[in-house]
């Protein structure tokens, strides 16, 4: 027999709360809240560990929940909730009546390797706004890069703004966070070039060869690389502007020359 939760006061319901708004708590828990039918999916196929499933049956049927957790290895908890619990808990009234609670992975630099022996990387500095976060993850995806790395993260890559920006991707995706210093070590160790979108010293983007291992990295919007990106780069790279300003959205900038690396790449193939 389905559980029922009818109350907002419901202790289960007030800890999914707190997941939802608490970076906090989710780090304390290490356990964090999904939103979507695609969200929750695309957590079970990137191997997520899903504890508990919440669904609205005015929303979503009990056999649709049953076909997404069905390719789910972990036992999982499902509840049902009214219209008013989904309604205080949801973001969004697309998200087609489903949300849940899964455990977090450690997004660990030492635990990083690559399948190809030419990887490409995509790197930002001190991303900060979760918009930003998503869309960088989901060019990540668009490319099919082989990691994307965030150096000294600003914000919990599980406040649910970012899963919902990035659309689910950074559960299917090699995501991972540290310390600029670890990163640049970690990428001198793996003899991985270093390309920074940056003024000073740089060339146009157009003009670097990107079918060797290879590392782009964008900073914020509004400083760009810290001194100790550019002091390590291999070579800085720019983007010619003609307009009145010289800098773009860093998701933009980084879907470009993303995408300029994956040219050149499927060029030689």
């Amino acid at each position: 027999m389905q559980k029922q939760i009818t109350s907002t006061q419901n202790s289960k319901i007030k800890f999914l709360n707190l997941l939802k708004e608490k970076s906090r708590v989710r780090k304390k828990e290490k356990r964090f809240f999904i939103e979507g039918k695609r969200e929750i999916t695309l957590a079970i196929k990137g191997g997520y560990t899903l504890e508990q499933i919440f669904y609205c049956p005015s929303i979503i049927s009990e056999n649709k929940i049953a076909s997404i957790v069905k390719s789910s290895s972990s036992r999982i908890e499902i509840f049902e909730i009214t219209t008013e619990i989904y309604e205080k808990l949801a973001y969004r009234a697309s998200t087609e009546g489903v949300l849940a609670i899964a455990i977090s992975e450690n997004f660990l630099l030492e635990e990083l390797t690559f399948e190809s022996s030419t990887p490409l990387i995509l790197i930002a500095e001190a991303p900060e706004k979760p918009g930003n976060i998503g869309a960088l993850l989901r060019t990540a995806d668009a490319a099919k890069v082989d990691a994307i790395l965030i150096a000294n993260p600003k914000t919990d890559l599980y406040n649910p703004n970012i899963i919902r920006s990035s659309v689910g991707c950074i559960f299917t995706n090699k995501v991972i966070t540290g310390t600029t210093t670890e990163i640049i070590a970690f990428l001198r160790t793996k003899k991985i070039n270093i390309y920074g979108a940056a003024l000073q010293s740089s060339i146009n983007y157009h003009e670097q060869d990107y079918t060797k291992p290879t590392a782009i990295v964008v900073g914020t919007e509004d400083k760009g690389l810290t001194e100790e990106w550019l002091k390590n780069t291999t070579q800085n790279i720019k983007i010619p502007m003609s307009g009145a300003i010289d800098s773009m959205n860093v998701s933009v900038a980084a879907g470009i020359l993303i995408f300029e690396a994956k040219r050149q790449r499927d060029f030689i193939v």
